[in-house]
């Protein structure tokens, strides 16, 4: 009777150790993925961008060189639109990417070109605040590092040459916000042209005079253009939807208020958001624009973000691409299917997986 306790105390223990066996491995398994799924991808993609060089390298021609990252659309969820798992899942995502970005490439200066929000016109002043603060949690940044939006209020301003304007406010009908902005632009087009003149004009003044510098303006509406059907690459807007013609003041600025800015502030760069897809248009003579992609994976599979590098005349841009949204789904499928596995091999259910693929290998050969 002793032999027989002995005996099936012996068994037991082998099967307590044979299921925490199972269990550290399925822990382990689990735990790894979650990591490389929720933390180092980030850093395994983000790591291979690089900032772009300009044609002439700022320490030969004593300029400054100002590191600039663009990123648009992020539509932080609110209240009322969206489930609730979804909204947890697009932040996670966008603050990981963000912070990682941050980490590795070191910029000084970063800018939202807007849609900051999803719900900013449906939301109460309590919703309105708790977003808010959540943006500024998830896109936190070091003291040394500025970070300017591009916001649904009237925004118009400089930095670094930089103009960031309001183009919701640019529909042109009159309303005062409409035509506040307009007036501001009016008067930074003033100051732009007594920098550009060799010898100022008795309405130039010396407080009005800015460094001689062609600006790089910020919006989010992109100036005005048939459609996206001249687009291309990876995150351009659908082969399907490329050719459906914009609306005016509703896809993209009036071809008014775009002829109005790029006359009045003679920009040698525009950047926009809006489309949720990349795309690069040439205007009147020769200035470039932009569109910058979603940063938001409720918006695209492939979200992105350009690297710019400045200089009061010359400016280089690359562009930094986040982990697909694929990729991470693709790798959490293959962990189930081998946690699935491992599971069957331990019940018996199925042979080891060695043999199993031993076997599975030699029925191919076979036929």
């Amino acid at each position: 009777m002793a032999l027989i306790r002995l005996g099936f105390g012996r068994q037991h223990l082998c099967l307590l150790r044979r299921r925490s066996f199972l269990l550290s491995k399925l822990i382990a398994v689990v735990f790894a993925v979650l990591l490389f799924c929720e933390f180092l991808i980030y850093y395994l993609v983000i790591f291979r961008c690089d900032w772009p060089e300009v044609k002439t390298p700022a320490h030969n021609s004593g300029q400054e060189t100002l590191k600039a990252m663009f990123l648009a659309d992020t539509h932080l969820l609110g209240e009322i639109r969206g489930h609730w798992l979804d909204k947890l899942r697009r932040e996670w995502q966008m603050e990981r990417a963000f912070q990682t970005a941050l980490w590795l490439l070191q910029p000084e200066v970063v800018f939202i070109l807007g849609d900051i929000f999803d719900e900013g016109k449906w939301s109460s002043p309590q919703a309105w605040a708790d977003d808010v603060e959540r943006f500024q949690k998830i896109f936190r940044h070091p003291h040394h590092v500025l970070l300017k939006v591009v916001a649904g209020n009237h925004d118009i301003g400089f930095h670094y040459h930089f103009v960031m304007v309001n183009s919701v406010a640019l529909e042109g009908d009159g309303c005062n916000l409409c035509s506040e902005a307009e007036a501001e632009i009016i008067e930074i087009s003033h100051k732009l042209n007594c920098s550009r003149e060799e010898h100022h004009s008795s309405r130039c003044t010396d407080e009005q005079l800015l460094p001689a510098s062609a600006p790089v303006l910020l919006q989010h509406f992109p100036l005005y253009r048939r459609s996206d059907a001249n687009c291309s690459g990876d995150d351009a807007a659908p082969l399907e939807e490329r050719d459906i013609p914009f609306k005016e003041r509703y896809d993209a600025l009036s071809r008014e208020a775009s002829q109005k800015l790029l006359w009045w502030l003679r920009p040698r760069l525009v950047l926009s958001g809006h489309t949720h897809s990349a795309c690069e248009v040439l205007h009147g003579a020769g200035t470039m624009e932009i569109s910058v992609p979603s940063f938001s994976w409720r918006n695209r599979n492939n979200p992105s973000f350009i690297m710019g590098m400045l200089t009061p005349t010359e400016y280089a841009l690359a562009k930094c691409y986040l982990p697909y949204e694929n990729t991470v789904l693709a790798t959490y499928c293959v962990a189930v299917g081998f946690l699935a596995v491992l599971m069957l091999a331990h019940f018996k259910l199925l042979a080891s997986p060695l043999l199993f693929g031993w076997n599975l290998l030699r029925k191919l050969k076979t036929t």
